[in-house]
């Protein structure tokens, strides 16, 4: 005869499921983010390099330019003034007296000059040239420039202005301050570059102390 035995259930112990490992993401997601973060890096400074090479392209190529257009200017203000007859050195060199000077006088600032010219007499009579009537002064005429624009400037005036031929005074201006002598006779310097460049004698009026020379 067989006996059925009846266990308790809490005696007997369930299977429980075992549990799945689940991979870790952060540790795959993480050196992935990684990755991308560092190549994004590099591609915004290639893009800073990209563009800091092509505003360094631009930059040196509109200097280039500005020197091709300059010295086109002052090419076209050499054929000007090669029109004018070379200078006459005993009628320049005589004059004593700045208001006696007919030529293109240039006053030296520490960064414009001051042109003064004196137009020619246009009465065709002879009489009372230049007299009480018809005064220099009320010919002359005095117009502030930059060194820059002087080959231009020069180059404008008409023929009937350089009687002495292609000869301009040049002096510092005799009412600066003694601190601005250096800077000034920089300027001086630099207006005689641009005058021989021009191919324009230059009767300088002043020595490198400042001292008058007429």
């Amino acid at each position: 005869m067989l006996t059925l035995v009846v266990y308790p259930q809490s005696l007997i112990t369930p299977k429980c499921p075992r549990p799945r490992l689940r991979p870790n993401t952060s540790f795959r997601v993480l050196p992935v983010f990684s990755v991308l973060l560092l190549a994004g890096f590099g591609c915004s400074r290639q893009a800073r390099k990209s563009d800091s090479s092509i505003t360094a392209t631009k930059s040196s190529a509109v200097s280039v330019q500005s020197r091709k257009t300059s010295q086109n200017k002052e090419d076209i203000a050499r054929q000007e003034l090669e029109q004018i007859p070379p200078p006459s050195k005993n009628r320049y060199l005589s004059v004593r007296s700045k208001d006696a000077y007919q030529n293109p006088f240039l006053v030296i600032h520490s960064e414009t000059a001051t042109l003064t010219i004196i137009f020619p007499d246009q009465n065709p009579n002879a009489f009372d040239t230049g007299g009480m009537l018809r005064p220099a002064s009320a010919r002359k005429e005095q117009l502030e420039v930059r060194l820059a624009d002087l080959p231009n400037a020069l180059s404008s005036l008409p023929p009937g202005v350089w009687p002495y031929g292609r000869v301009v005074a040049v002096e510092e201006s005799p009412a600066a301050h003694r601190a601005d002598r250096v800077v000034i006779r920089r300027s001086v310097e630099a207006a005689i570059r641009i005058l021989n460049d021009l191919g324009v004698v230059v009767d300088e009026w002043t020595s490198p102390n400042g001292a008058l020379l007429r």
